[in-house]
């Protein structure tokens, strides 16, 4: 019902061309990216196609067709990104509602998603030259008049910098950025950080910035997300008590720690546990406000409650990461755009939140969770029906001669 009042401004009236996708069967489809760790909207297509529990899930029967990957893509494309972002707000107000959500303590870092576009399809961003032009350029002008593809690899091995994000750009998604991945590769990704609520695990902000830019210039508009997405939680629909709390502290690792960085989270009421790297002795004369907001954060990472929130931090939202990204599919994108990714990040990770929810009504987060917890239900009953049958027949598991009974000439069928 939230879902059809939502998108109702992107749907016709009228009856004609291709039906479209129901708003709720939409974020659902969505929400079976990370609940089954599929990547891409066609892979959502074919699995959904494929499960009939998937099938009873959405309300498709045997006789119907599922949406393909082209109706999921183009209902992405006509509804808002901030239709997107209410149905994320959404689902907090449910944590909320659930007595799940805290939001006093909130976890900051980023990570790196590996983007829909390949390194050799980069251009130039002054010229328009392909890399393969670029150095044949420049070997032509080194004096080798007609290089071979062994003489412009040779060329290119002895050059010292040769990709820079100022100077090169990808000639299929303009927003992704040449940037160095968790296992030492080089790739375009894009950038996504994420504000985690320390005390229940659920992530309240999610933004999509350039690869390239820094962490201390993106925590802003991330802590403004988590801000806003918390105040939305403590509203009627969610719970009030909320509001007196939320955003009180901050915590992040040393990308984030800088003077600018923490005299804005001190304006803003919010007290940061922010790492310091090791840069020596400090002259204050230039930017004379950012020193008691550094040496009181400096103070307050060096407490025992401030090492237990560092501690803490590293398990929290690098555990959202691992769910979201490895288990839930996405580390690469097969989206262009920070638009487009966006949308179905906030679907997606509204999907993680609500595994809080089955998890604190069930104890498992995911649907592949609960299937191992029947199973495990299963092999106890089973187990404990051996021990029921052992004491029954009062001798081990293959019976003795001289009580004539034994397990396997019990039959399962008798069994209540």
């Amino acid at each position: 019902t939230f879902a059809e009042r939502a998108c109702r401004e992107f749907y016709s009236t009228n009856n004609r061309g291709r039906p479209g996708l129901p708003p709720g069967n939409y974020f659902r489809l969505l929400m079976i990216g990370f609940f089954e760790g599929i990547d891409s909207e066609r892979g959502i297509a074919w699995r959904v196609a494929d499960s009939l529990s998937l099938r009873l899930f959405l309300g498709f029967s045997l006789a119907e067709s599922t949406p393909d990957h082209s109706t999921i893509s183009k209902t992405r494309r006509l509804i808002s990104l901030e239709t997107h972002s209410h149905l994320f707000t959404w689902v907090l107000q449910v944590l909320a509602k659930e007595k799940i959500l805290v939001g006093k303590n909130i976890g900051i870092d980023s990570t790196n998603l590996e983007a829909n576009a390949a390194m050799r399809n980069i251009v130039r961003k002054d010229t328009g030259e392909d890399y393969q032009g670029f150095l044949t350029r420049l070997a032509k002008e080194s004096g080798i008049e007609t290089p071979t593809k062994e003489d412009l690899i040779r060329f290119d091995r002895k050059r010292k910098k040769k990709t820079s994000n100022k100077e090169w750009e990808s000639s299929t998604d303009p927003d992704s950025r040449i940037a160095r991945m968790k296992d030492g590769t080089t790739h375009l990704a894009h950038k996504v950080e994420h504000a985690v609520d320390m005390d229940s695990g659920a992530i309240v902000g999610v933004t999509v910035q350039p690869a390239d830019k820094g962490d201390t210039s993106t925590i802003g508009e991330t802590a403004r997300a988590a801000f806003f997405g918390l105040l939305d939680a403590s509203g009627s629909m969610g719970n009030t008590s909320l509001r007196n709390s939320i955003c009180k502290v901050a915590i992040a690792d040393k990308g984030y720690h800088s003077g600018a960085v923490l005299l804005d989270l001190e304006e803003f009421g919010i007290r940061s546990y922010i790492s310091e790297p090791a840069r020596g002795r400090r002259n204050w004369e230039k930017n004379p406000a950012e020193q008691m907001p550094t040496y009181a954060n400096r103070s307050r990472i060096q407490s025992d409650p401030g090492k237990a929130l560092m501690k803490r931090r590293g398990e929290v939202v690098e555990r959202s990461f691992a769910h979201c990204y490895e288990t839930g599919g996405m580390r690469r994108v097969f989206l262009r755009g920070h638009e487009n990714i966006a949308k179905r990040l906030l679907t997606h990770l509204a999907g993680f939140n609500l595994s809080l929810v089955m998890r604190k009504i069930f104890g498992r987060g995911t649907p592949k969770g609960l299937g191992d917890l029947l199973f495990s239900i299963f092999m106890a009953i089973h187990s404990l029906t051996m021990v029921f049958i052992r004491v029954l027949s009062r001798t081990p598991a293959g019976g003795n001669e001289k009580s004539g009974i034994t397990v396997s000439s019990i039959s399962w069928r008798a069994m209540p």
